[in-house]
């Protein structure tokens, strides 16, 4: 029997969508706004859900306890009250968009969930804004 399991958690960060191999006003074409010098920021909520057979033992799919620890120490710590583009090394060389941020989320994560279990990743850029990553 499958089931779902989710966790929701929180973070700020402040962002700037641009390439540097482009021209000033191709950025601003593309990425408008978000292409602010002075950066942007958002407030994100996450969902982590992870999918699998109940243990017959514990009955869980995975301890929600260790599902939010995880989270914690590696988006939450990592991400919040930080600029993605200048404090976090993942996008040194990656445009962070909700799509690369939710992708960067789901690989710093993937690690540490059992491959027998599928894993899906839903980062709100706002709440009418977001973006779904299952690692496919």
């Amino acid at each position: 029997m499958q089931v779902t399991v989710s966790r929701k958690a929180h973070f700020n960060a402040a962002h700037r969508l641009y390439r540097k191999d482009w021209s000033e006003e191709k950025n601003n074409e593309v990425f408008g706004k978000c292409n602010n010098p002075n950066f942007h920021g958002h407030n994100y909520d996450l969902t982590v859900s992870i999918t699998g057979e109940v243990d017959q033992e514990t009955g869980f799919v995975i301890d929600v306890k260790i599902l939010s620890d995880l989270i914690k120490e590696h988006i939450e710590n990592a991400f919040d009250h930080k600029n993605l583009n200048l404090d976090v090394e993942e996008f040194k060389d990656l445009n962070p968009t909700a799509e690369n941020i939710a992708i960067v989320i789901w690989n710093k994560l993937r690690p540490f969930i059992s491959l027998e279990k599928e894993m899906e990743v839903v980062l709100y850029e706002t709440p009418r804004n977001f973006v779904t990553y299952k690692g496919k």
